[in-house]
């Protein structure tokens, strides 16, 4: 099959995604003049569409909606990875069911975010969810996203067993089907939360990221959810050097990247982090070394985020650093 790099950027919005980007809360529109006329009525909001961008005969990205969802299609089902916003599980249903006649069998969840695990609950209950094991247990617990909420948004997820909770975990790797319908699952240890799960499809030479690799950009860093700054960089590090047999890097919110993109990804963060660290070693507060520090060099054109949302993160990797 031709393999095809896919570099073009896709800008989406809303819930965790708009927080991802730096979007931020949207400024109130300027109040209209009075109308002379009656206003005609508003129209309908659009469907929810999902945008599909083809890697290989059997492996999709599926976007908007949240994060980048991955369709890998197998001899007897579907692999979904991800199911972004509440809303989404029917669009998505929908967009694989123009793709191929195979049931969805499986779902991979990357991480508990919800922006990544509302979906779940609208697809049917025959479908076999997968995890990590602290993934498992951080969709149940519903806590918010570090920096980005005050409060857990309302979980669709009710009791222990509901629908969309994965029943099948994993500590360090998983191995689902077998020869080019191979799944191989990886976790590398705490980075964007502390369930972050690296999905390869070997046949393809692809692996799925979620937001451990978000786009370029400093991560989140989500202590409520067991995330960590200070692990992040050796995270990264360990899965740029464990995944030795890709091509493609699927990205949590951006475009289809390269190894060598996730390794100067790597080289990113651990420099922000090293930063940090330095800063606090100095004596500056953490509002000062947010105000003061740049993205410089090979990373000018990396996104910094919002200084209050970052202000947060480095206080943790401050407060994590002896």
């Amino acid at each position: 099959m031709k393999r095809e790099l896919a570099l073009g950027v896709l800008i989406v919005g809303g819930g965790l995604v708009m927080a991802c980007a730096g979007g931020g809360e949207p400024e109130p529109a300027a109040e209209a003049p009075a109308a002379t006329e009656a206003a005609p009525p508003a129209e309908a909001p659009p469907e929810n569409v999902v945008e599909v961008e083809r890697l290989e005969d059997n492996l999709f990205v599926l976007r908007g909606g949240g994060g980048n969802s991955a369709a890998f299609i197998t001899s007897d089902g579907v692999v979904l990875v991800d199911t972004k916003l509440a809303g989404w599980g029917q669009p998505l249903i929908d967009a694989i069911g123009e793709l191929t006649s195979n049931p969805i069998t499986t779902i991979i969840n990357t991480h508990a975010h919800f922006d990544h695990v509302d979906g779940s609950v609208e697809f049917p209950a025959t479908v076999e969810f997968v995890a990590h094991e602290n993934t498992q247990r951080l969709m149940r617990e519903n806590n918010p996203v570090r920096g980005i909420q005050a409060e857990p948004r309302p979980s669709p997820f009710q009791g222990d067993d509901a629908v969309g909770i994965p029943e099948r975990t994993f500590t360090d790797t998983l191995t689902l089907g077998s020869d080019g319908d191979r799944v191989e699952l990886h976790y590398f240890g705490r980075a964007h939360t502390g369930g972050d799960t690296w999905v390869e499809f070997p046949s393809a030479r692809t692996v799925h990221a979620g937001d451990v690799f978000p786009n370029t950009m400093v991560p989140i860093m989500d202590f409520n959810n067991g995330g960590s700054g200070v692990d992040y960089p050796a995270t990264l590090k360990s899965a740029s050097d464990g995944l030795t047999e890709i091509d493609r890097v699927i990205t949590g919110h951006g475009a289809v990247l390269t190894p060598g993109d996730l390794r100067e990804y790597a080289d990113f963060v651990a420099g922000f982090v090293s930063d940090a660290q330095a800063a606090k070693a100095a004596g500056t507060s953490a509002a000062d070394f947010v105000t003061g520090w740049e993205p410089s060099g090979p990373y000018a054109d990396y996104t910094k985020g919002p200084a209050e949302r970052l202000t947060v993160y480095v206080q943790d990797i401050y407060d994590a650093t002896p």
